[in-house]
């Protein structure tokens, strides 16, 4: 069958991969990119493009009657940081936004949805190493129990309805083809920036805060992955656990100094962020993942620091 495949919230850090990972597999047309505004580059010239709001039912509805698409991907949202300055929007968006999408997905006999999850949807009282599949879920972030409760909705509609939903609840992710969105975890793809550009960085999360990340090559795997397995392996209809790895400001500060060796690393008294990243995981048990639909991931610090060093020195 020719997949049709609608990405929402295109622009995004992952929706800008995604985009180009899809296109190169099912080729450009087969792809349509959508987003609230136009992509900043030419490179959204190579497929279709729709200006659309994921709260704007008509548009929307739009989209799917003109494109019929068999795969959606729903990438819009407000992340943690941004959503605590708006949280009342950001719950708007991320929710109204999911059961639009839902529904029209049923309507409209979409084969596959996926929608992103979060690991803030742990909290404060959930287990801190290794944080398993199923735990106390106690969120303290707006972007985290929206997440929470889009889990739910998910998980509902493959129950209640059939559909073929289906989620990661990614780490913060570290890439460099695209700006991070507004999220606790953004200071791991800021200090590389300011590390070849000033030599320095001052992180807003304190050097012993520790947090699952992953490389966005990772990230974007793992999507693909999940995509393509068989529905008859899928076990989980929430949200699948995803590691990558796991490290502090002050380990990627040091693995950084390895390549820049005058980088110097400070860190600010207080953030609002510092609050939402204490009540985050340090590690996460991904074993479901593995074991349903064979994740591994590829990247470790040294890896992704190296990475991540090469290719920006190539477009600064």
């Amino acid at each position: 069958m020719t997949e049709k495949i609608l990405i929402i919230g295109a622009n995004g850090q992952i929706g800008t991969e995604l985009v180009k990972a899809l296109r190169a597999i099912h080729g450009s047309n087969q792809v349509i990119a959508a987003d609230i505004r136009k992509p900043a580059d030419s490179e959204g010239d190579e497929g279709p493009f729709e200006l659309v709001s994921v709260t704007d039912a008509d548009n929307l509805r739009r989209v799917f009657e003109a494109h019929k698409p068999t795969q959606v991907y729903l990438l819009a949202a407000i992340l943690s940081a941004v959503g605590e300055k708006n949280p009342k929007m950001a719950w708007d968006l991320n929710m109204t936004g999911l059961l639009l999408v839902l529904d029209y997905a049923i309507e409209f006999k979409v084969a596959k949805l996926f929608w992103p999850s979060s690991i803030a949807v742990f909290g404060p009282n959930s287990p801190k190493e290794n944080t398993p599949q199923y735990c106390v879920m106690d969120p303290n972030s707006v972007y985290g129990f929206s997440k929470l409760a889009g889990e739910r909705w998910c998980e509902y509609y493959f129950e209640k309805y059939g559909l073929d939903v289906r989620s990661i609840r990614y780490p913060g992710l570290i890439g460099w083809k695209a700006a991070p969105g507004g999220g606790t975890t953004d200071y791991a793809v800021h200090i590389f920036h300011e590390a070849l550009t000033n030599g320095k960085y001052t992180s807003f999360l304190s050097e012993g805060t520790e947090l699952p990340m992953m490389h966005m090559d990772d990230a974007i795997r793992a999507t693909l992955a999940l995509m393509d397995a068989p529905a008859e392996s899928l076990s989980i209809r929430s949200s699948y656990n995803l590691a990558g790895l796991s490290f502090t400001p002050e380990q990627l500060g040091e693995e950084i100094k390895k390549h820049i060796p005058g980088f110097e690393l400070s860190y600010v008294d207080t953030d609002p962020r510092q609050a939402i990243a204490d009540s985050w995981p340090k590690s996460i048990d991904d074993t479901q993942a593995r074991t349903d639909w064979g994740w591994q991931p590829e990247f470790d610090l040294p890896r992704m620091v190296e990475d991540m060093l090469t290719n920006l020195k190539k477009i600064k």
